[in-house]
């Protein structure tokens, strides 16, 4: 059962990595909507006397409870437990679509996909205190950001690939937990939006069926996780070009307001800062996620700085905090694993640490004006590279970070993944049954994602034929089609995942290209747009080996990152 992603006032912060957005405000040229480019929920200003000393109690009792660790064995056994028993814990993937994790390279290493989510739940009175018009409260929560985090197999790099909030999608049909079936949209939905469809698993599914990227892991943190977040690490150095103020005639904004030059903001100022849109850049949604970079890569250097604590109390309240604020998948329920996924973390250097936004373009269709939509070539550009463990630095994969885990089954030395390794999707024990035992659907889908081609006609029947010329005797054309940008092997059951692999390889098709579904019942290829005439798929062009301009690259070095401010919003 799926626990509730808030806890109440008593949460505190994040790990070092997450963050949250929440509420934005609008560009001009989109009517004013919850969900819509709007930032309507401001931040309520002061802390409330009561709520400042609940947070004074809280950190006076997470010191106490220092005290109690470092003296006697059994108090750090009690709190290990209760940190345990305080993790929340939601499903990872939603959808029917399951690629099965990530893949260890030829070394035996294992990159790691985590998307980060910031909610604006406002259901508590912590959040509610921190932002937003009271018709807002107790609504459904959107996923206001959304950040795929790769880390490189060999630890040596860290790419983060942002989703602009107001990104128009296809949602998936998602399931929940307790049967709950939310059907796959019918047309374009904005991308916040997906939370409320069963929650972060369905956030997780849309960006697995966009991008064909495998997530491993996902982390969620809503308004009074990023309050107490930088408030426990001292706060945030952040930068502007000019005096701002994100404050509207009509009283919308952040409320924000800083001089030019260089501030340390923390608390509900470092909230503002993440949720402010009109004031930066061109006022729309794609500015504040370029100031939300800046932030994360200056939070990634203090980090770094203050990487040695001693003080047992600080690093007491940092996990208190960490975990009192997120919610994460099943796969992260222990301490001890979200602490070696904390270590995994830790071993990228911030000069190797590049945040982008995926490349975008407004959408042209009715009703959608403000919206963006992904630049289909230079957005699947990125994520291709995130797929193939490209660093999008453009610098290669360089020296392994000191300590870089293999992957589970790697025959190095140091074989034995760390809690924080995803482990991809066992295969099937048992070898491939004999091509002739192999029973394979042939689809037709050559008409690719969104029907962009016309449909190939015959191609099922000249495929299966081919198929059949390598002894797979058993293989025939279905009467279903589909519609794949590229040609991909499903299967229903691990039992069948062995002789899903046979297939592939014997067209020549990459591992990649097999995956687990609910939406077959057996082996079923399903011939894509790559594969229109001929006796193998059209290769595809060379990877990318830096990420197109398009993605406004931010390096994690760059401490002269300074965010240019909308004219009207100075002071």
């Amino acid at each position: 059962m799926r626990r509730s992603s808030v806890r109440g006032e008593g949460a505190n912060a994040q790990a070092a990595g997450e963050i949250s957005g929440g509420g934005a405000d609008a560009s001009g040229t989109v009517p004013p909507q919850r969900g819509g480019p709007t930032e309507g929920r401001q931040a309520a200003g002061a802390a409330p006397a009561r709520r400042q000393g609940r947070r004074r109690v809280l950190r006076w009792t997470a010191s106490v409870l220092s005290l109690l660790i470092l003296g006697t064995a059994a108090a750090g056994y009690l709190y290990y437990r209760h940190l345990n028993g305080s993790i929340q814990t939601d499903a990872l993937n939603l959808g029917e679509t399951k690629l099965g994790g990530s893949k260890p390279n030829a070394s035996g290493q294992t990159p790691l996909n985590i998307l980060l989510i910031g909610s604006d739940a406002r259901d508590d009175a912590a959040n509610q205190a921190l932002g937003g018009a009271t018709d807002t409260f107790d609504g459904p929560p959107l996923a206001d950001v959304q950040m795929l985090l790769h880390l490189s197999a060999d630890r040596s790099n860290m790419s983060v690939v942002s989703m602009p909030r107001d990104t128009m999608l296809m949602m998936p049909k998602c399931t929940e937990p307790n049967g709950k079936v939310h059907p796959a949209s019918k047309g374009l939905v904005q991308t916040n939006e997906s939370l409320q469809r069963g929650g972060p698993g369905c956030t997780v599914a849309a960006w697995q069926e966009l991008t064909k990227i495998p997530v491993d892991h996902f982390m969620m943190i809503d308004f009074k996780g990023v309050v107490s977040m930088a408030d426990a690490i001292g706060g945030v150095p952040v930068c502007v070009e000019e005096n701002v103020h994100s404050r509207t005639r009509d009283g919308k904004g952040s409320g924000l307001k800083l001089p030019k030059g260089t501030s340390v903001i923390q608390g509900e100022q470092a909230l503002q800062w993440l949720r402010t849109r009109y004031g930066f850049e061109d006022g729309t949604d794609i500015g504040r996620t370029h100031a939300q970079h800046q932030y994360m890569t200056s939070m990634s250097r203090e980090f770094r700085k203050n990487a040695k604590l001693t003080n047992p109390v600080k690093l007491n309240s940092l996990a208190q905090a960490a975990i009192e604020a997120m919610v994460v998948d099943t796969g992260l329920n222990k301490i001890d694993k979200l602490y070696d996924l904390s270590m995994e973390l830790k071993k990228v250097p911030p000069g190797r640490i590049t945040m982008t936004t995926m490349p975008w373009v407004y959408s042209t269709k009715p009703g959608l004006d403000g919206r963006v939509e992904p630049m289909a070539d230079e957005a699947e550009a990125v994520f291709r590279m995130v797929r193939e463990d490209i660093a999008l630095d453009g610098k290669g994969s360089g020296t392994p970070a000191e300590g870089a885990s293999p992957s589970p089954g790697a025959s190095a030395s140091a074989g034995t993944p760390t809690a924080g390794t995803p482990t991809p999707a066992a295969p099937s024990t048992a070898p491939a049954a004999a091509p002739a035992k192999i029973a394979v659907s042939v689809r037709n889908a050559t008409s690719g994602k969104g029907g962009t081609e016309t449909r190939v006609k015959n191609r099922a029947n000249e495929v299966a034929a081919l198929l059949t010329g390598k002894g797979f005797t058993k293989a025939a054309a279905d009467t279903q089609t589909g519609a794949e940008d590229t040609t991909v092997v499903r299967y229903a059951t691990d039992a069948q995942a062995a002789d899903a692999g046979a297939v592939a390889t014997a067209l020549g098709l990459p591992s990649s290209s097999v995956q687990k579904s609910e939406e077959v019942s057996g082996i079923t290829l399903l011939v894509g747009k790559d594969w229109r005439t001929g006796n193998a798929p059209t290769p595809p062009p060379p990877a990318p080996t830096v990420a197109p301009t398009s993605a406004h690259a931010l390096n994690g070095d760059n401490e002269g990152a300074c965010m240019a401010i909308q004219p009207g919003f100075t002071w």
